[in-house]
C-alpha cells in the first residue's frame, strides 16, 4: 500500500498493518522477523496498546514501502481521535448526571436557568439553582410530600419546583411574620373567598401578614397543588393552579395556611386530587379539617345539607353561599367532596381563578 492511502474513517495503525500483511500474505511473526522486533512488540502495536514511535515508523516505512510520515500521521490522527472520543464520552456522562438530578429541559424552557451549550457553564447554572456545589452533591430538601396512590411523583422535578419557589420568595419584600397576628387575621383573609373579583387583592394581604405567596405552575409529573414552607422566619405558601377552579384554589390555600396555623414545620407539598387532600396522615388530616371549617362552618354546612338534600339547585347553593359570605363554587366543592353532589353536576359554579391572578402567576 503506497503513500496515497487515505482511510474513509479514522482507523488505527493496527488495522492498516493487518491490511498490509494480508496484501502480502505475511503473518505478524513474519513482520517481526523482517523488522528485527519481538513478536510481542508487533502484536501490541497492532492491538493499539503500544504507540508507533518515530523509529518504529521508519522501520514500518521500509518494510511496507511507504513514507515515514504516513505512519506518524496515522498514529497521531488515531490518538487524537481516541482523545476526542474519550472527551465526548466524559461529556455524555456529565450531561447524563445533570439530567438525572433536575428536569433540565423544563427548567431551561421556563428560563429558571440560563440556556447554554457550554457544559461547564451549564453545570454551574444547575448547581447554583439547586443550591449545591457539585452535581455529585445530594439535593437536600426536607420535604413531606403527600400524593395520591395513583401517582408516583418525579422527585427531581419536585425538588426543582421547590427551589424555584424559594428563589422567587427571596426577591419579595415582606414584613416580619407574627403567628399571633396571623391567627387573628385568618378570618379576614378567608373573607376574600366571597367573590372572585377580590382575588387580585389577596397576595398583598398575605405579604402584609409576613407570608410569602407565590403561584408557580407545576412541572410535569410533580402532581403538586400547593406547598407550605416553614423552614425560614417567614413562611411561604405556593400554589400551582393545577386545577384552575375556585374551589380547588381556596381549599389548597386554606390547607397550606392551616399547616402554618397548626405549627407544622418543614416543607409540606400537597397533592389534593384525592378528595381535596383526604389523608390518614395526622398533620394532613388536621390541616384538612381546619381548612374546611375555615371555608364553611361545618355546622352550617351540615344544616344546609339536611334542609336541602337531595335538591341541590344552583339557586339554593348561591343563596347559602351568600349567607355565609363564600363563593358558591366553594360550597359546591365541599358538597362534591362529601359525595353529596356528583362531580359532573353544576360545574358552571366552578369558575377559573387564573384570569383574576394573571399578574401573580410566575413563569
Amino acid at each position: 500500500m503506497g503513500e496515497g492511502y487515505k482511510a474513509a474513517r479514522v482507523v488505527s495503525p493496527g488495522e492498516v498493518m493487518i491490511r498490509e500483511l494480508e496484501a502480502r500474505g505475511w503473518t505478524q511473526r513474519d513482520l517481526a522477523e523482517i523488522m528485527g522486533r519481538p513478536y510481542q512488540a508487533i502484536n501490541e502495536i497492532i492491538n493499539g496498546s503500544k504507540q508507533i514511535t518515530p523509529d518504529t515508523a521508519r522501520e514500518l516505512a521500509h518494510a511496507f514501502g511507504t513514507s515515514i510520515d504516513f505512519w506518524i500521521n496515522l498514529e497521531t490522527n488515531y490518538r487524537l481521535h481516541l482523545a476526542e472520543k474519550n472527551e465526548k464520552e466524559k461529556e455524555i456522562v456529565r450531561r447524563s448526571k445533570l439530567y438525572s438530578i433536575a428536569p433540565l429541559h423544563e427548567i431551561t424552557k421556563r428560563s429558571w436557568i440560563r440556556e447554554t451549550s457550554n457544559l461547564d457553564e451549564l453545570e454551574r447554572e444547575v448547581c447554583t439553582f439547586l443550591g449545591i456545589s457539585s452535581p455529585n452533591d445530594p439535593v437536600r430538601i426536607p420535604v413531606s410530600f403527600r400524593h395520591s396512590e395513583a401517582h408516583e411523583p418525579d422527585v427531581n422535578a419536585q425538588n426543582a419546583w421547590i427551589k424555584r419557589v424559594e428563589h422567587l420568595a427571596e426577591s419579595q419584600d415582606i414584613t416580619q411574620f407574627d403567628i399571633n397576628k396571623f391567627r387573628e387575621s385568618i378570618s379576614d383573609v378567608i373573607m376574600y373567598a366571597s367573590d372572585e373579583h377580590l382575588l387580585p387583592k389577596l397576595p398583598n394581604v398575605l405579604l402584609k401578614l409576613g407570608i410569602h405567596f407565590l403561584i408557580v405552575p407545576h412541572l410535569p409529573r410533580t402532581f403538586i397543588d400547593g406547598a407550605a414552607i416553614t423552614t425560614n422566619q417567614n413562611p411561604i405558601v405556593a400554589l400551582t393552579l393545577r386545577y384552575d377552579r375556585i374551589d380547588s384554589f381556596w381549599f389548597t390555600l386554606a390547607h397550606e395556611l392551616a399547616h402554618i396555623d397548626l405549627g407544622h414545620r418543614g416543607i409540606v407539598i400537597d397533592d389534593t386530587e384525592d378528595g381535596q387532600g383526604s389523608s390518614s396522615d395526622k398533620d394532613e388530616y388536621e390541616a384538612n379539617e381546619l381548612a374546611s371549617n375555615w371555608l364553611i362552618n361545618s355546622e352550617n354546612l351540615s344544616r344546609f345539607i339536611r334542609e336541602i338534600q337531595p335538591h341541590f339547585s344552583t339557586a339554593a347553593i348561591e343563596e347559602f353561599a351568600k349567607e355565609n359570605r363564600r363563593h358558591p363554587g366553594i360550597v359546591l366543592g365541599q358538597l362534591q367532596h362529601k359525595n353529596i353532589v356528583g362531580y359532573q353536576h353544576l360545574r358552571a359554579l366552578l369558575i377559573k381563578v387564573s384570569p383574576y391572578l394573571t399578574d401573580f402567576i410566575q413563569p
